[in-house]
């Protein structure tokens, strides 16, 4: 997330940090506002309850349930080098593969936009 929020803010975003703890102190040093939370994990519901598209890089167990939040409110999911979904032995094309950030971006903007994009 670093590099996300160091990415926005050098191409003069502001960049908002979601915080699982209970001091600001977690947040990056690129996050200009901070919230706060306390909740763990479960803000993830509210990380991806915000977004009108999620770009999931790489990424752990809290990526893949922040990716199944997206999908299941019908949020485009945006994927760089990330899960891949299956079920019942059957892939699942519900990630949107980029294969570079840009990429990832312009993705998520044009699906935001309501502009079909592919997914894997």
């Amino acid at each position: 997330m670093a590099a996300a929020c160091k990415g926005a803010r050098s191409a003069g975003g502001k960049t908002v940090g979601i915080l699982p703890g209970i001091t600001r102190d977690e947040a990056n040093p690129y996050v200009d506002i901070p919230v706060v939370t306390g909740i763990g994990e479960a803000r993830n519901v509210i990380v991806v309850n915000t977004a009108q598209a999620v770009i999931a890089i790489g990424g752990k167990f809290g990526t893949l349930s922040e990716i199944a939040y997206a999908l299941r409110n019908s949020i485009p999911v945006i994927g760089l080098n990330t899960w891949s979904l299956s079920k019942k032995g059957r892939s699942v094309r519900s990630i949107i593969a980029a294969q570079t950030p840009k990429e990832a971006v312009e993705k998520a903007l044009a699906a935001i936009k309501g502009q079909e994009v592919v997914a894997k």
